[in-house]
């Protein structure tokens, strides 16, 4: 199986060469492609015990840090690069990221002021050598964001406490794993599939953007890192990481909600609360002083050309049902626009009505989002599609637990009839005292 799915991402690599029409995506394809040919040879060549983690380190070598490398300090990248790297450059400067009078395409910043931090380092190093080029390119430490989001989103190893039992299967539990500090027995945790994890950071999915962009993979591990807090019951934690992604896109946006529903099931009002408050603080501290100084430039460029009505085309123009809908006649912008409140509105109302349990299912929610979003918009493109892909992959891939279907339908949170009665411990007797006569 390892074997086949390298050579179909082999195929997959290999043509772009002959299809794209973009220099990066080529050279990424070519090197690619080699790689996970290398891979799949690894699968049949290496002794069984180590085929496949060295067939996904051959994978990793292959698709991912050669081409990264290669296009780095060749200079070669998708025009996002150097907007971003731009903008960090106009944020030092000017403390906006953003250009009054765009005239061409390319001068547009189509992202939110957090963005911009990811340029900084080329405005800090410059790009004079080549240790100065490879330190401040803007992929660089998307990726880094990326990996460490993805780091910090797996389930904890070690063992985790489960209630006491009695009689004889409290002294198995106990004899087998241990007694927590506070005195129940401990059964070990499934450990992580580092493994798996790995394998989609080297697939087509991530490795591509990775390499050529970059851009959307910060917000894709910190909208996971999120979801995984908001699973944990950690509203402060998660909020957080939701301020950073709100930040970056407006896309990001509907995890919101998404991590709100979640711990609005699980954790109750206030940690949903106290999570809404801390994304929306942390966004408008980190959006407010960029979006005052050039309001104008912000709704512009952020919202108004990402969307085909800005005051140049966008290049998002890939035939989705959104795209072709507006094309069709002069009110299909508006036709597709209300398909897409529509969809919003109907995934608001699962929320709702259906809240998530899980990070499993509250990604899997996010990305049904995501991916109506992006297919009914009035302008986008197919490569939009792999946030979502990633989305629900990526919480299946790290060890996050799901809740069993009998528990989802016999208990909810937010009825307080439903919750469970804690058991009184017996009151102490008073020992009777009897006089002798």
């Amino acid at each position: 199986m390892w074997c086949g799915g390298w050579l179909v991402a082999a195929g997959w690599a290999g043509a772009f060469p002959l299809t794209s029409g973009l220099g990066p995506h080529r050279s990424w394809g070519l090197l690619a492609a080699a790689g996970y040919v290398a891979a799949a040879i690894a699968v049949l060549a290496l002794p069984p015990r180590w085929a496949r983690a060295g067939s996904v380190a051959v994978a990793l070598a292959g698709a991912v840090l050669a081409p990264l490398l290669v296009l780095v300090l060749t200079g070669q990248g998708q025009s996002e690069v150097v907007v971003i790297e731009r903008s960090g450059e106009l944020l030092l400067r000017h403390g906006t990221p953003y250009l009054a009078e765009p005239q061409t395409v390319a001068e547009y910043t189509p992202y939110l002021p957090g963005m911009a931090l990811f340029g900084l380092p080329r405005a800090l190093f410059g790009a004079d050598g080549w240790p100065a080029r490879l330190l401040g390119d803007a992929r660089l430490w998307c990726a880094a964001v990326f990996l460490g989001c993805l780091a910090a989103a797996v389930r904890p190893r070690g063992r985790g406490p489960v209630p006491p039992t009695t009689g004889r299967a409290t002294t198995s539990a106990s004899a087998s794993g241990g007694l927590t500090p506070g005195g129940g027995p401990t059964v070990p945790v499934p450990a992580l599939p580092a493994l798996a994890v790995a394998a989609l950071v080297s697939s087509p999915l991530v490795a591509l953007p990775l390499c050529v962009s970059g851009v959307d993979l910060p917000l894709t591990g910190l909208c996971v890192l999120a979801l995984a807090l908001a699973g944990r019951a950690r509203p402060f934690a998660a909020g957080s990481a939701l301020a950073l992604a709100c930040a970056l896109k407006w896309t990001a946006w509907p995890t919101v909600a998404v991590a709100v529903a979640l711990l609005a099931a699980t954790a109750g009002r206030r940690a949903a609360l106290r999570t809404a408050a801390t994304a929306v603080a942390g966004t408008a501290a980190l959006v407010l002083p960029s979006a005052l100084r050039a309001p104008g430039p912000l709704v512009e460029q952020v919202f108004a050309f990402p969307t085909g009505r800005g005051g140049l085309p966008t290049p998002a123009s890939s035939p989705l049902p959104g795209r072709l809908l507006a094309d069709l006649a002069p009110g299909g912008w508006y036709a597709a626009l209300a398909l897409l409140l529509l969809a919003g509105l109907a995934v608001a109302r699962s929320l709702v009505r259906h809240p998530p349990r899980d990070t499993v299912a509250a990604a899997d929610r996010l990305a049904l989002g995501l991916a109506l979003a992006f297919l009914l918009a009035p302008a986008g493109r197919f490569g939009y599609l792999a946030l979502p892909a990633v989305l629900a992959l990526l919480p299946r891939l790290s060890g996050s637990p799901r809740i069993p279907r009998a528990s989802l339908t016999s208990l909810d949170p937010l009825n307080p009839l439903d919750r469970p009665t804690p058991r009184r411990s017996p009151r102490p007797r008073t020992p009777q005292v009897v006089s002798l006569p």
